[in-house]
């Protein structure tokens, strides 16, 4: 709550003659700069990230309560939300019970009586008085015979001043620094920094009609009208974009500053005889895919390319062309995979095809022999390998390949910044290509990864048979194992998907299931990311067992069930996967260390237990697991839940089988501040983009990013020295990196 007689910011002065360099300056000064800052708030703001000015300035408001229409209080209706305007009449201090304390202020306008209702808010007992005047905007209730609002928005309302036309931002706050005087000290702020430098080029401004930054940062907190914060949201987003798509591609080309680079052969008798050696023809779109990476691969600078690949749609056979023109260039290439499993997978899927091709090929991963692993060492080093498929394995010391030109990461996002480079150093001058079966959206893509060319492939190959997705409840298990059985008695093959069994969500403990449920929270997106060998502690590893157990004895008496793991040595998850694919084992019970790459053409059923736990995209590659022969596939999931954001969600997952589709919904389920998960590359920076809603903005962010460095690859022209200014300050370390 706040005092109406100050508007958040100084008006003379804007009328003040500006000194850029000095407002420039202060703008990244620290933020005891700003009037009435003092020791004690500039250690509250701390907490919230802000340090200096400029982290004032975008410290943007999550909301805003349009004041603009006031309903009196006899036609404010119930059920929704609206703004009144009335009279102090009486202010009570309640407390219910030992830890909960309320005020209850009963207001009126001439036409009514509306009693506020305000939790834990101890302290407005003491701030209002009888005959003050306010401003209350919330929902409307109506119970034991009055209207009523609970915690709204509250502000007073000088004596003889009008409400309507106000526009009252809500900043994200403190116990220490409140709303009022958040708005206030960005007031503070916007005065301090007045004539603040422009880093946009005049031309990019006038092409989009956009505010200048001045007067999008005042419009963005003090807006007068909604519109007017629109278009300041829309400036200050394509900033932000701007400067993260030019980082990005200034620090690629800070990365082969050296000019050592490797002109690949693309048309050589490697690759001639691979496509030839391919027991399938390739799709439109895996075409249009590989000669992307070929023709990147072939140009005269580091190739940095990402296939991004719907499950099942044939990334791999693609990539398989990269290593062929390696082999045809003279050199060597390695490709990565996240697991044993996978990378396993490769030698028996992708070896064929090279050894048809006359490329020698090898497999290292943790379990290779010392022996064994000493001898293809020699032979990458000598040169007698042109393809080395492996786990992290690969980045051991001593692994090294005498002329490496192509790395490719499979499931990229699984790796570590410093695990890719250290692939990438393998070698003088890497092309790189990346793979994931993760979809990604475009937009976010090149939020994420504008330093990246990238190559999209949607759609699975024909001959792949349809699979269908039905939720179950708990009470409805049942019917789903009866799905399974029906498939295992035509002499199919099913898996069973836990996540970690018996592991209590902490954010859960301090309340009922029940509760949870309703509210909804704690199953609002998946919790269950990337196994991690950590995850499997004692009391879980024998909940799965346990489960594989009653399952072997309760509902599939009569097959062969095994369990799969990610705290299994590599040896034991070879055999088990080996008895699986051969039939020897009709139902393995897995965690997601099968979410990426297993090829098992006849399972055709797979249930995933607790499948709330999860997110889309896991359980989109999950899902990517069955249906991979002639027979069509089925996943039933199989949720605990009732809260209805989180069984809606998975209702998405009956509506679509498109990857990218699912994303998007995923997407804009997502609050603002989780839009872009795991932040990457400096997207941290991004604090007003909504990567589904600014998908427009994003494109033309990146298109006018490269035009710019096609131009001026430094930012050494006059007109864009603001720019280059502003990204030493909003990158540091790799601008310093740059020097």
């Amino acid at each position: 709550m706040g005092g109406g007689k100050h508007n958040g910011y100084g008006k003379a002065a804007w009328g003040a003659s500006p000194d850029r360099p000095a407002a420039t300056l202060t703008f990244d000064g620290n933020v005891t700069r700003v009037r009435e800052v003092s020791g004690v708030r500039a250690n509250a703001l701390g907490k919230l990230g802000i340090r200096t000015v400029r982290d004032l300035l975008t410290h943007f408001p999550r909301r805003y309560i349009d004041m603009s229409t006031v309903s009196t209080i006899a036609q404010a209706p119930i059920g929704q939300s609206c703004t009144v305007v009335a009279t102090v009449y009486e202010v009570k201090l309640k407390q219910p019970k030992r830890n909960l304390s309320l005020v209850e202020v009963t207001i009126n306008d001439g036409t009514g009586t509306l009693i506020v209702t305000c939790f834990r808010q101890p302290w407005l007992a003491d701030r209002l008085h009888k005959g003050d005047r306010l401003a209350v905007s919330g929902k409307v209730e109506f119970n034991y015979g009055f209207k009523r609002m609970t915690n709204p928005f509250m502000e007073e309302v000088a004596q003889g001043a009008e409400a309507t036309g106000m526009i009252v931002s809500v900043h994200p706050a403190t116990e220490k620094v409140n709303t009022a005087w958040m708005r206030r000290l960005v007031g503070n702020a916007l005065e301090a920094c007045c004539g603040l430098e422009d880093p946009l080029p005049l031309g990019l401004r006038m092409r989009y009609r956009l505010m200048s930054r001045q007067s999008a940062l005042r419009a963005i907190h003090f807006p007068t009208a909604m519109d007017e914060a629109v278009q300041a949201r829309r400036r200050l987003a394509y900033e932000e974009l701007l400067l993260l798509e030019l980082h990005l591609m200034m620090r690629h080309g800070a990365d082969g500053e050296s000019g050592r680079f490797v002109q690949h052969e693309v048309e050589g008798p490697c690759v001639h005889s691979l496509l030839h050696a391919l027991p399938f023809r390739l799709t439109d779109e895996q075409e249009k895919a590989r000669l992307q990476i070929l023709s990147a691969m072939a140009a005269p600078r580091r190739a940095n390319h990402m296939l991004l690949g719907d499950v099942g749609t044939g990334k791999t056979a693609v990539a398989a062309f990269a290593l062929a023109a390696a082999a045809d260039t003279g050199t060597q290439a390695l490709m990565m995979a996240p697991t044993e499993v996978l990378a396993v997978q490769y030698g028996a899927k992708v070896g064929p095809l090279l050894d048809a091709a006359g490329v020698r090929w090898a497999l290292l991963t943790g379990s290779t022999s010392a022996s064994e692993k000493e001898t293809i060492c020699a032979r990458l080093a000598a040169g007698e390998l042109s393809v080395l498929f492996g786990t992290h394995a690969l980045l051991e010391a001593d692994v090294v390949p005498a002329c490496c030109s192509v790395v490719v990461i499979d499931e990229q996002q699984r790796f570590g910044v410093d695990q890719r480079a250290t692939l990438v150093a393998k070698g003088p001058a890497t092309d790189v290509l990346s793979l994931t079966a993760t979809p990604i959206p475009r937009s976010l893509a090149l939020a994420l990864y504008g330093d990246m060319t990238l190559s999209y492939i949607h759609q699975r190959p024909q001959n792949r048979a349809e699979t269908v997705t039905k939720v179950y409840s708990y009470a409805q298990r049942g019917e789903a194992y009866e799905v399974a059985l029906a498939e295992l008695a035509q002499g199919r093959q099913a898996y069973v998907v836990c996540p970690l069994v018996g592991e209590t969500k902490p954010q859960a403990k301090s309340k009922s299931k029940k509760a949870a449920e309703e509210e909804g929270d704690d199953y609002a997106f998946g919790d269950i990311a990337i196994e991690q060998a950590g995850d499997w502690g004692e009391s879980n590893l024998r909940a799965a067992l346990q489960h594989a157990d009653y399952l072997r004895d309760k509902v599939f008496c009569g097959y062969d069930v095994a369990v799969l793991h990610g705290k299994m040595k590599g040896a034991e998850k070879r055999a088990v996967m080996q008895d699986f694919r051969d039939g020897r084992v009709q139902v393995l019970v897995s965690t997601t260390v099968i979410e990426v790459g297993v090829d098992v053409p006849a399972a055709t059923v797979m249930i995933v237990e607790d499948a709330d736990r999860f997110g889309l995209a896991q359980l989109h590659q999950l899902r990517g697991r069955v249906g991979r022969g002639q027979h069509p596939g089925a996943v039933c999931l199989i949720s605990g839940t009732k809260a209805p954001q989180a069984l809606e969600r998975l209702a998405a997952m009956e509506r679509t089988n498109d990857g990218f589709e699912l994303a998007e919904y995923d997407l804009s389920l997502r609050r603002e501040g989780d839009i872009l998960g795991n932040r990457q590359h400096g997207a941290s920076a991004l604090k007003l983009v909504n990567v589904v809603r600014d998908a427009a903005i994003i494109e033309v962010a990146h298109d006018d990013a490269q035009v710019l460095l096609q131009q001026d690859p430094q930012l050494q022209l006059p007109e864009h020295q603001g720019l280059r200014y502003e990204l030493a300050r909003v990158f540091p370390k790799e601008s310093e990196r740059q020097g």
